[in-house]
């Protein structure tokens, strides 16, 4: 049996945090690299798909761009996302979405989708939170069809539109769930 003597303890800790200092911190990743290419993806496939959301997008003074949120339930259920929040067409900052949801159901699903900040005060408490929850003061358009999607967009007076699009999977249930938006360094 050996005994750990101080300097060997020392030692062996400072080896340990020159491992551990280089992992997942974001910086020098490719992570945001590939979040943009996605949001980029997703914005062209959206503004393809439904025309009318390239209006929509030019009143918004932010877009909050998700390109892939994967959700399973059993009973309880979670997903979860990454992506990037856009002023003016530029990336200010990025993004995870978190959600919860508990009640009868079963599946898996993803799908895509955007937050327009149609207000200042909607963008800026946003962006001032530590971690912002949906609420109630979003209007939730469901892809439909491109005519439905377009008079509920261009007629809304919501602080906040989100729109919902390229599901893909099967998720049945009925749910009581949330999703919570945190910024994040990828």
């Amino acid at each position: 049996m050996s005994i750990l003597s101080r300097r060997g303890f020392t030692l062996g800790a400072l080896g340990a945090a020159g491992v551990t200092a280089a992992c997942g911190n974001g910086i020098g990743s490719q992570g945001s690299q590939r979040i943009d290419a996605r949001v980029d993806t997703t914005l062209d496939y959206l503004y393809r798909t439904y025309p009318s959301t390239r209006t929509l997008a030019d009143k918004a003074t932010g877009v909050l761009v998700m390109p892939l949120v994967t959700e399973a339930g059993f009973g309880i259920g979670g997903g979860y996302g990454r992506g990037a929040l856009r002023i003016d067409n530029m990336t200010v900052d990025y993004y995870s979405a978190t959600k919860g949801s508990v009640g009868l159901q079963i599946g898996a699903q993803q799908f895509a989708h955007v937050l327009f900040f149609m207000t200042d005060a909607a963008l800026s408490g946003f962006r001032r939170s530590s971690g912002w929850a949906a609420g109630a003061d979003i209007e939730y358009v469901f892809r439909d069809v491109a005519e439905n999607l377009r008079a509920e967009t261009t007629t809304s007076i919501a602080p906040v539109v989100a729109v919902i699009f390229g599901q893909a999977g099967l998720m049945a249930g009925v749910t009581l769930e949330g999703m919570k938006y945190t910024r994040i360094i990828p």
